[in-house]
């Protein structure tokens, strides 16, 4: 009878899941409704009977189990990497400049997809089975939502080889899903998502899965993972591949050859878009040449072979109501614009960027205003102009105080600068935001202790440094508001963890002025223990050769401060891992990921964010030769504001040309500034 059983439930899986197939990634059902609810119900009474015979890849098993305490973190077996963007058809003409230098006069050809605008997931199959689900995280490490993703009907619980296979998709909530979905918590009186990638990121991070599997989401998967068992020679060929083994691959896709084809298929979804059933935020292009890809490599961030066209960011106008002020880590002050909240691109907006007080004299801007607002990306809202005829007369100016909003210090803006800057060492707005940095992702990586959590700690006394996170203890943290038993003990537990933290996490976390993640990560290497950098010269620093004097004069003048000193004892004592845990590193193999390293490079004009001089010291810290000609030896040049006779020269030379704002994005992951 057992027999009989487990042959008629692997036949239920089979005709089970073909069907899932057909309906969730097809399209294409082929039988109704109730007569997969039967096949349904025959398997689960069958599994009920015979217990043993319920397997975790069967289709009863989606959704099930009790809520989890918390996720697990997961190592990627590969890197997850972000792409590059591209804005215009000169950046992409760059990228195919690019590739075909290092295809050496080949053929190149590319394929291009849609950007699905949602979670980034990596799913482990082994012998055909789904084993597990990650999301992308920091790159290399994810959280374990297997359960949550075993949810998605369209993705595959067992493949249709039994191959042990790793792949990468992009998890997403369809349109008419979220509007339902917001629909329904309007009606509950709860807030709802600002977006439908919002939606599906919060959907699959809920704890249970039950909860998850109401949020109707979908998948695409568009990259073969590490190690796969079958030999491909083309990216296009490894998508067909994905397709036979059972899962979604999105159909719209082209192969190009040119950048006339590649801005023939921007331009065709740019204007289908609205048609679509789920959003998307650009155009995806990769070379197709597998061999080519492995050549050309990544950067620390991103792949050298593929690139994100992002689509032109939309614009909406609006009321401009108030205008506060942020006191940033480096005591720079940053202007808001409080908005009438307005719908754009997808999603609300109620703050935008005003960057600094000369742009709000040149745009003339003031409160009462109607103001245009765009988002730089589809990602920062930010001001961009006044309808001057719409004024009434009772709008007013805005003026920049002359002490700073915190700690009432005196403002100074210092040479070269745009900027007003609070130099107050000890301003709190200073702290705490050097505090929030301290524990984000990229540094000690302590959950729980978000912007709103540090700003409750810091407003009841309890930190006034990094170092006083490690001796809160449950009574000081019950006494945070909306912070119950349960958070607290997950808080806890994860200071207790990031202690356990290799040596450049922390130096990272602590904020030192021109070191970012990777600089931290060659003196961690370099030195192995605090102690040694804390006793480092400039001279021993700047031998390192991967660092330059600015780095080097920073990090000397920050460890030899008393209160520095002081808070790393602090650290020490409570448990704070001192030591570098990865491998020793040769001088040979200095990282030479940075766009900038070996570069020729000429900045232009007035920026916003630093000196030309800091931005010179910064690039030469990263390997660049900053020089004040342009000549056709330059790779790149910078232009702020006002560039003038250098800017003219560099378009006619050909040289590529970034604005403020594209150097920072190309800045690697990290840096301070």
């Amino acid at each position: 009878m057992l027999e009989d059983a487990k042959k008629r439930v692997q036949e239920l899986h089979e005709e089970i899941n073909e069907h899932n197939y057909c309906y969730y990634v097809m399209d294409n059902p082929v039988i109704s409704d109730t007569e997969y609810d039967q096949l349904m119900r025959e398997l689960i009474q069958l599994e009920e009977k015979f217990p043993e015979l319920r397997t975790p890849d069967s289709p009863t098993q989606r959704v099930g189990g009790e809520p989890l305490p918390h996720f697990e973190k997961v190592r990627h077996s590969s890197q997850m990497l972000s792409l590059g963007n591209a804005f215009d058809e000169l950046d992409l003409r760059d990228f195919d400049e690019r590739v075909r230098k290092a295809a050496g006069g080949g053929k190149v050809s590319y394929v291009c997809e849609l950007k699905i605008d949602g979670l980034a997931v990596a799913l482990r199959y082994e012998k055909g089975r789904f084993q597990l689900g990650a999301t992308r995280g920091d790159g290399l490490t994810g959280e374990d939502i297997t359960r949550n993703l075993k949810t998605i009907r369209s993705l595959p619980l067992r493949l249709r080889q039994p191959l042990t296979i790793e792949v990468r998709g992009e998890a997403f909530m369809p349109r008419k899903a979220f509007e339902r979905l917001n629909g329904e918590r309007k009606e509950r009186g709860e807030n709802v998502f600002a977006n439908p990638r919002n939606a599906a990121a919060g959907s699959l991070r809920q704890l249970d899965p039950k909860l998850a599997a109401q949020r109707t989401l979908d998948l695409f998967v568009y990259e073969v993972g590490p190690n796969v068992e079958k030999p491909l020679s083309t990216h296009s060929e490894s998508l067909e591949f994905l397709k036979k083994l059972g899962f979604k691959v999105n159909p719209a896709r082209k192969t190009a050859e040119t950048v006339e084809e590649m801005l023939q298929f921007i331009q065709e979804w740019r204007e289908r878009r609205p048609e679509l059933p789920y959003e998307i935020d650009g155009i995806v292009i990769k070379v197709d040449d597998l061999a080519l890809r492995e050549k050309m490599g990544a950067t620390a961030k991103s792949p050298r072979w593929a690139i994100a066209y992002k689509f032109p960011a939309e614009e909406a106008i609006t009321l401009l109501r108030d205008i506060t002020l942020n006191v940033g880590r480096t005591g720079v002050l940053t202007p808001t614009a409080i908005l009438q909240p307005v719908s754009l691109a997808g999603t609300t907006v109620q703050r935008a960027s005003l960057h600094n007080e000369d742009l709000i004299r040149e745009k003339d801007i003031r409160l009462g205003d109607h103001v245009i607002v765009k988002k730089a990306g589809d990602i920062i809202p930010e001001v961009v102009g006044v309808l001057v005829e719409q004024r009434t007369g009772e709008e007013q100016s805005f003026f920049m105080p002359r002490t700073c909003p915190e700690c009432g210090s005196e403002l100074v803006r210092l040479e070269g600068e745009v900027a007003l800057r609070c130099i107050n060492p000890e301003c709190p707005a200073q702290t705490r935001e050097g505090i929030i940095h301290f524990v984000s992702r990229g540094a000690m990586n302590i959950e729980g202790l978000g912007e709103k959590v540090v700003s409750q700690l810091f407003a009841h006394g309890l930190v006034r440094s990094v170092a006083d996170l490690y001796y809160l203890n449950r009574e000081d943290l019950l006494k945070l508001e909306r912070i119950g038993e349960k958070s607290v003990n997950n808080l806890l537990q994860s200071i207790e963890e990031s202690k356990k933290n290799s040596l450049e996490r922390l130096l990272f976390g602590l904020g030192i002025r021109f070191v970012g993640a990777k600089g931290a990560k060659i003196l961690a290497q370099h030195y192995r223990h605090m102690d040694a950098i804390m006793n480092a010269t400039e001279e021993e620093l700047v031998s390192i050769g991967e660092i330059g004097p600015k780095m080097a004069g920073s990090v000397v003048t920050y460890m030899n401060k008393p209160e520095v000193r002081e808070t790393i004892e602090r650290l020490k004592n409570a448990g704070v891992n001192m030591e570098y845990k990865g491998p020793a590193v040769k001088k040979q193999e200095a990282a030479t990921d940075d766009p900038f390293a070996g570069k020729t490079i000429v900045i232009t004009g007035t920026l916003e964010h630093m000196s030309r001089k800091e931005a010179s010291e910064l690039l030469e810290a990263l390997g660049a030769n900053v020089t004040g000609s342009v000549s056709r030896n330059t790779d790149l040049l910078i232009a702020g504001e006002k560039a003038g006779s250098k800017l003219d020269k560099a378009k006619k030379l050909n040289v590529t040309i970034w604005d403020e704002k594209t150097f920072l994005d190309h800045l690697p992951e990290g840096v301070v500034v």
